[in-house]
């Protein structure tokens, strides 16, 4: 069935809903954000065809794809789209909605003057929560929520021909959450994502149907970064592909979902990506503000967290969205720029026999500068485990790995190559990594 559009209002003018955030903001004592939103109307019923939606209006579309708890889904469209655009997923806290989403954010706006599209989901159960609890939530095509948003990604990447490769997801407390779900359900169909007061993948697991997780609101759920790393891989057993970027906003005195829960997710997705947690990168964009950079420096780091001395849940403000759009790359006319994968090359090879493996590693600096000291980034293929190797240290032995240079071959030339390897145990899958990522940097293959 054709999908079916239902074009709604404008939303108010900007002055006007930061003023009633205000006033919001003052009476909220809920355990739910009170976002900086307003209501808005209700769509107004009009006819449309598949791929032929209204531009510079958010407008609802029916019939999108196996939904399986009947989320809504609001499109906002640009007059002028780019070729291929980017997808920003743009997700409601509880208690709102998608429209809500809309009129409380910028992103909108910043579509009008970059080109992407921006979708918005919307729950419709009683709570107005994302599921990020359940076990369907929790894998792969599990159902609930993430398969219902996947529909979406389809049906607009169908519709407009978006760029697989440029598909992001944001969020406020309920959608952090959901945020943090989706890149660990769907690691192939993210790019990155931003999360804003949120907790790490599966911290707020439930089985008993509660949607509610004290001990992880709390921020006492505390687990090694491997374990961390563990419930985001288990979610797409089997996938070595590239992982999305991460960035993580919290507020010090969170008391919804309390401020430990900052520290775990950085914990966690650094662990995915497979880089130091010893930050590459800490300054202060904005006063009481401490922004530390993981595997990279620059503004599109595996990592990036912001931390906002004495503020509480309600963090989202004005001009955040501008600096998502940062760690996303969005913020340029046209196409956004790709990782620039020209700065190393690696081939690697395999050796194997029934239940073991030898890899040889070869990483070539393709850049113009030397690289004084270097960490290769890699996921090993499921089934496999390092027992020892050569010319770096490994660590940890299965999953994500970071190869760390030795004390002899830490500084490689432009143009030249070091050659590393690493004996490991399989159960049947002796493939090669499929990627490798040089100081947070992806490398070219072969």
């Amino acid at each position: 069935m054709p999908a079916t559009p239902h074009l709604l209002p404008r939303r108010p003018s900007r002055s006007l809903l930061l003023a009633l955030v205000a006033a919001l903001l003052l009476l909220s004592a809920t355990t739910t954000i009170t976002a900086p939103a307003a209501a808005a109307g209700e769509p107004a019923r009009t006819s449309g065809r598949q791929g032929a939606l209204p531009t510079a209006a958010l407008t609802e579309v029916a019939n999108f794809g196996t939904n399986p708890s009947n989320l809504r889904m609001y499109l906002y469209v640009p007059e002028s789209v780019t070729a291929k655009p980017a997808i920003v997923v743009a997700m409601h806290w509880c208690t709102g909605s998608g429209p809500d989403m809309y009129n409380g954010t910028e992103y909108d706006t910043l579509a009008d003057r970059y080109g992407f599209i921006v979708l918005y989901p919307s729950v419709t159960r009683g709570s107005k929560c994302f599921d990020v609890s359940s076990p369907q939530a929790l894998r792969r095509g599990g159902g609930s929520d993430p398969v219902g948003i996947k529909s979406m990604i389809d049906w607009t990447t169908r519709t407009y021909g978006a760029d697989p490769g440029r598909i992001f997801a944001t969020g406020i407390s309920s959608g952090a959450m959901m945020t943090n779900v989706l890149l660990g359900d769907y690691p192939d169909v993210f790019a990155a994502g931003a999360a804003f007061s949120g907790v790490p993948f599966g911290c707020f697991a439930t089985t008993d149907g509660s949607e509610w997780n004290s001990a992880c609101s709390g921020g006492t759920v505390i687990r090694t970064p491997k374990a961390w790393g563990d419930l985001v891989r288990g979610a797409y057993p089997g996938y070595t592909g590239p992982r999305p970027r991460m960035q993580i906003w919290h507020g010090t005195q969170d008391d919804v979902l309390r401020h430990p829960n900052f520290g775990e997710q950085i914990k966690q997705w650094t662990d995915v990506q497979g880089v130091s947690r010893t930050p590459a990168a800490t300054d202060t964009p904005q006063s009481g503000w401490t922004r530390t950079r993981y595997g990279g420096t620059g503004d599109r780091a595996p990592v990036e967290a912001v931390s906002l001395q004495g503020v509480g849940h309600n963090l989202y403000a004005p001009g955040m969205a501008s600096r998502v759009l940062t760690f996303f790359g969005l913020d340029a006319s046209g196409p956004a720029p790709q990782p620039q994968p020209g700065a190393c090359r690696v081939t690697a090879s395999v050796n194997a026999w029934s239940t073991g493996l030898t890899a040889s590693v070869t990483l070539t600096n393709t850049g113009t500068t030397a690289v004084d000291g270097w960490k290769l980034g890699f996921a090993l293929p499921a089934g496999q485990a390092i027992t020892g190797g050569w010319g770096a240290t490994y660590a940890p032995t299965s999953g994500s790995v970071t190869a760390t240079n030795a004390p002899y071959n830490g500084i490689i030339a432009p143009g030249a190559s070091v050659s590393i390897g690493y004996q490991a145990s399989h159960t049947g899958n002796s493939a090669t990594p499929a990627a490798f990522t040089l100081n947070g940097t992806a490398c070219a293959a072969g």
